[in-house]
């Protein structure tokens, strides 16, 4: 197989392996009036389920990681897969929301695979500036699944009632983990494996400054990204009272923009350099938030301001994610498995919590949005700080990413 076609069928199984999670995710949000209707919950209460998602889905990777670092990707996914959609399953027939919430845990615990290997298999196989090139790409294909969910989850759920949404969910990880059984090659050969004990693998990858940097951005941007995505939501269809479809085609424009960051962020590295890229990006995010906190800071809450600082802040995410994820993977070779499980597990993990702690603030208006936003860009911005004072203060001949 030539390289070319190597990338694209790489590419494409793991944006599929991505899409799965992604769409969880975000399909729902469309539909939380009708859900909050039938479970007899309040909307801002069903920011939860975000939570009960991402929580499990962040954890479950730091298993996934070291396990595939030993006994190779494939049968991680496969089994992972299979876990997803019996929890897909449990939500949706589901009529209890504690049931459903528990369908919603055991789907983030089974898709946690592929939070993981999603950053795992290209170290595998790339390095280098084909590794931050071939992140870049595969940023821009997985921003599809999200773009195309709710808009989908929208027409389901007036069509046939939300929980088509999730019928569709369970027949699209069955397609998946079809697909990874019969065309995945194991990308991670067994004199390559590790055998050392899990602790070992941690310390060796945490020890780093500059991976313990890029982690605290990553983990910040990225609970920017839930952060909105939960109370997006609930601020067009509560707050502006807007209905589900035109909710779900506003909740997918800031979308374009970190389809534009990833697609900037190889280019703007490879004709400048790394930090150039994350400069930029974190100042993209910085200037996102300020656009959705200013009305808020007023009491106002705007679809125009909302989308429209939302969508500078995913430009300036498309940019760092994978600027960071590289400059964080570059260095572990030998170690991607658990690497990525420290980067997926603890951006999950993160904005689990951090959507957790946003569902219990009241949401009259946008500015706590905008306020937790530019928080999470402060916070990246310190993480930024630590990998390049570490790395100007070094004599290290090894470059961040080449």
């Amino acid at each position: 197989m030539s390289a070319s076609s190597q990338v694209i069928k790489l590419t494409f199984l793991i944006a599929i392996l991505t899409a799965v999670g992604q769409m969880t995710q975000t399909m729902y949000v469309p539909s939380i009036g009708y859900m909050a209707s039938e479970f007899l919950e309040s909307p801002a209460a069903l920011q939860a389920v975000m939570a009960c998602y991402l929580i499990p889905y962040g954890l479950s990777q730091f298993v996934y990681g070291p396990l595939s670092d030993r006994l190779g990707r494939k049968p991680i996914i496969v089994v992972g897969l299979f876990i997803y959609i019996i929890g897909t399953l449990i939500a949706l027939f589901a009529h209890q929301y504690e049931w459903f919430l528990a369908g919603s845990f055991i789907q983030g615990l089974g898709i946690g695979c592929g939070g993981a290997m999603s950053r795992t298999l290209t170290r595998d196989v790339f390095s280098g500036a084909e590794l931050h090139k071939v992140n870049s790409l595969i940023s821009m294909c997985v921003i599809f699944s999200p773009l195309v969910a709710p808009v989908l989850g929208g027409y389901l759920s007036e069509a046939f009632g939300w929980r088509s949404s999730y019928m569709f969910l369970a027949l699209f990880g069955i397609a998946v983990v079809i697909t990874m059984m019969t065309s995945f090659k194991e990308t991670l050969p067994k004199e390559n494996r590790r055998y050392e004990r899990v602790t070992d693998s941690y310390r060796y990858v945490l020890s780093d400054r500059r991976f313990q940097g890029y982690l605290i951005c990553l983990v910040a941007i990225f609970s920017g990204v839930a952060i909105f995505e939960a109370a997006a939501g609930v601020l067009l269809g509560g707050v502006l009272q807007l209905p589900a479809t035109t909710v779900s085609l506003l909740f997918v424009l800031p979308i374009p923009g970190y389809l534009v960051g990833a697609a900037l962020s190889s280019i703007i590295a490879a004709k400048k350099n790394e930090k150039s890229a994350l400069t930029f990006g974190l100042f993209a995010t910085m200037a996102g938030s300020l656009i959705v906190l200013i009305p808020g800071l007023m009491g106002q809450t705007t679809a125009l301001t909302l989308i429209g600082g939302a969508t500078i802040y995913f430009l300036g995410a498309g940019i760092l994610f994978p600027a960071a994820t590289t400059g964080a993977l570059s260095p572990l070779p030998y170690h991607a498995g658990t690497g990525g499980a420290v980067l997926g597990g603890m951006q999950n993990l993160g904005a689990g919590l951090a959507t957790l702690a946003a569902s219990v603030i009241p949401t009259t208006d946008q500015m706590p949005l905008g306020a937790l936003m530019l928080l999470m860009s402060l916070l990246a911005l310190i993480g930024l700080i630590r990998v390049y004072r570490k790395h100007d203060q070094s004599n290290d001949q090894m470059p961040l990413a080449v």
